[in-house]
């Protein structure tokens, strides 16, 4: 990729019979083994490589990978597969996306634009003060969408979502000016929960079949549905988004993931 990475979201589950064919010395060397492999600072590890433990029937546990190269991204999986309890791991659900920044990112001037229609203007030494503080925070922020750091958050929560088509909320028949206005709208709603909830949205038009992919990481688990509640209340929510699975996880590394399952 020129810039950005791509990113998968892969959910495992435990298969216990299959588990308790494979031999009891083949079970500690693949323990072992798992460990090495699910190692975020290993020399094959992908750029990012977040492990957890999945709340909830659908999974045991699932892993967040990112990389320039996507083989890179897969050959994880394909050591996993390979291990003596590769069996055992039956792949649940996977989401692929890349990052991206957003085309509802507003640049320095269409934020200028905005404080504009807000009311406040170049002579205005509050407007100077907010543009400039934009203007600085900006490419922090550009480089946090295309190479994002994984906080140090115990709850990971994740769903994809698309916008909807239907005839009477078709969010791709908007003007730009309208989506615009509504995507900021929804960015207001997230930051009141800055220094509690961290995320991080991806693309999949193409890659997968949703459009998004929504990755949440909170200090403590109501974070997720508070953040989640009142955004849906946007109307770039409300009307127009369309929501897949929800997966609530908790970051653990692999040798305390593998002690949780018991394996």
């Amino acid at each position: 990729m020129s810039e950005g990475w791509h990113c998968l979201h892969l959910y495992y589950r435990i298969n216990q019979a299959a588990l308790q064919r494979v031999a009891a010395a083949d079970r500690v060397q693949s323990r072992t083994e798992m460990i090495r492999i699910l190692d975020p600072e290993a020399d094959h590890a992908p750029i990012r490589l977040q492990v957890s433990v999945v709340s909830g029937h659908e999974a045991d546990f699932a892993l967040i990978l990112m990389d320039p190269d996507p083989l890179k991204i897969d050959a994880i999986a394909q050591m996993l597969r390979s291990t003596a309890v590769g069996a055992a791991l039956e792949a649940t659900y996977s989401f692929v996306s890349i990052t991206e920044i957003s085309e509802y990112v507003p640049s320095v001037e269409q934020y200028a634009d905005r404080l504009k229609r807000e009311g406040a203007g170049p002579d205005d030494p509050a407007w100077q003060a907010r543009l400039s503080a934009y203007e600085q925070r900006l490419p922090a922020m550009n480089r946090q969408r295309l190479y994002p750091e994984i906080p140090p958050f115990p709850v990971i929560a994740f769903y994809p979502m698309s916008k909807s088509r239907i005839p009477d909320a078709n969010w791709f028949m908007e003007p730009f000016s309208a989506r615009s206005s509504m995507m900021a709208e929804h960015a207001t709603s997230g930051i009141k929960f800055s220094g509690r909830v961290t995320q991080l949205i991806t693309a999949s038009a193409g890659f997968d079949n949703w459009e998004w992919g929504v990755t949440l990481w909170a200090r403590a688990p109501k974070y997720i549905k508070e953040i989640v509640y009142t955004m849906r209340f946007d109307r770039a929510s409300a009307q127009y988004a369309e929501f897949g699975p929800f997966y609530i996880s908790y970051a653990m590394s692999a040798e305390q993931m593998l002690g949780h399952l018991r394996i």
